[in-house]
């Protein structure tokens, strides 16, 4: 935000409804409209239609695979011959603008050389250490970038799978992880077992990677399983809470750290702490939840579904609680005050849905800890 007020005040950013757009679009535009927003692109292009200015629309929306082709075809309909290309979003959030501004690889549907060249010269300053752009076809960059979320969620699932043959076998899965992770052709990217992903673009991209695959009659099992293994994996902590407490849980306290679905970001979307505190809720459970940013839009989504405590300080949400589940690894999490943690909490009880607490340590400040595939 500070960097969007900067330019606003210097002049260079204007921002304008969609429903009173600036008089004559630009050179260039770029189309970033979320699903369900395909009537707002139809707008957007009778607009561009109506000028001359424009001499590239590059597509960035989350429509389904081959939307850039349409938007051209829909444009040469209204008069106008504009190179549509695809430049799919891969930026994390939480670290967007490093992503930006240091991309490790850019992916770039076009088909159109004039397109190309300005597009590359539009990305140029942040393209310099080395060519990270990878051209193809609009509809390949499309379906890459699906297929780049459904191998990530698949090793996050793959993971949280041996969780349960790890606490089975009596071996930690962050020793697993590692070595796993040594392995060159498999790297430690994306290994990490944990409660769960969320986040609307994470998500998003592997239901629509499976409702493709599934409209055109391929089998879709292996996704399918991977959504199944998130969901699960988000109900993980309170598991191992009813378990510690033999199922006599109604009326206890229990602290959330973190709510946003990753660190970085306000979002909650799909988050692990979403399912999380609606299985706490439905066992009479009295839920604080503590975030660095998520705060209010966890409580518009809490608005109606049932009673929900927030505290801007986290030890003073773990006040008197019965237990306290770490959800989300924001880095003033990582290392606790210990004494002053155990003090406020009526039972000395840490959940970790992250693993980013050594065991036998936050044992020995005399917590019972329970991590994911960890003892």
């Amino acid at each position: 935000m500070p960097l969007i007020r900067e330019q606003i005040e210097a002049g260079y950013l204007w921002c304008r409804d969609l429903a009173t757009p600036a008089p004559t679009p630009g050179e260039v535009v770029f189309l970033a409209l979320q699903p369900g927003e395909r009537d707002q692109a139809d707008i957007l292009l009778d607009w561009i239609a109506g000028g001359e200015q424009c001499e590239l629309l590059i597509n960035q929306s989350v429509f389904p695979v081959g939307t850039t082709e349409e938007l051209r075809e829909a444009l040469a309909q209204r008069g106008r011959t504009v190179p549509v290309i695809c430049l799919p979003d891969t930026l994390q959030e939480g670290r967007a603008l490093n992503d930006f501004t240091r991309p490790e690889h850019i992916l770039l549907g076009c088909d159109d050389r004039s397109g190309e060249i300005l597009i590359r010269e539009i990305l140029r300053p942040f393209n310099r250490r080395q060519d990270v752009i990878q051209v193809m076809r609009p509809r390949e960059a499309e379906f890459a970038k699906l297929a780049i979320s459904g191998m990530l969620a698949t090793r996050l699932s793959f993971m949280n799978d041996m969780v349960m043959l790890a606490e089975e076998l009596d071996v930690d899965i962050e020793v697993i992880r590692q070595g796993v992770g040594s392995d060159p052709r498999i790297g430690d990217a994306y290994l990490y077992a944990g409660c769960g992903f969320g986040g609307p673009g994470f998500s998003r991209d592997v239901m629509n990677l499976t409702d493709a695959l599934r409209s055109r009659r391929i089998n879709t099992e292996l996704l399918e399983q991977v959504l199944q293994i998130n969901e699960r994996q988000k109900e993980v902590l309170f598991r191992k809470f009813w378990r510690h407490y033999e199922g006599d849980v109604a009326n206890k306290k229990v602290a959330l750290w973190g709510a946003a679905f990753k660190p970085g970001s306000d979002r909650v979307d799909n988050g692990p702490a979403l399912r999380l505190i609606e299985a706490l809720w439905a066992q009479g459970v009295e839920v604080h939840v503590h975030d660095p940013l998520a705060l209010p839009e966890l409580t518009q989504w809490a608005d109606g579904r049932g009673p929900l405590y927030t505290h801007q300080d986290g030890y003073h949400a773990a006040r008197d609680v019965d237990a306290l589940m770490i959800v989300t690894e924001w880095k003033e999490y990582w290392s606790p005050d210990w004494a002053m943690l155990k003090n406020k909490m009526s039972t000395p009880l840490i959940l970790d849905g992250r693993n980013i607490y050594d065991p036998r340590y936050v044992k020995h400040q005399g917590f019972t800890y329970y991590g994911i595939g960890r003892s």
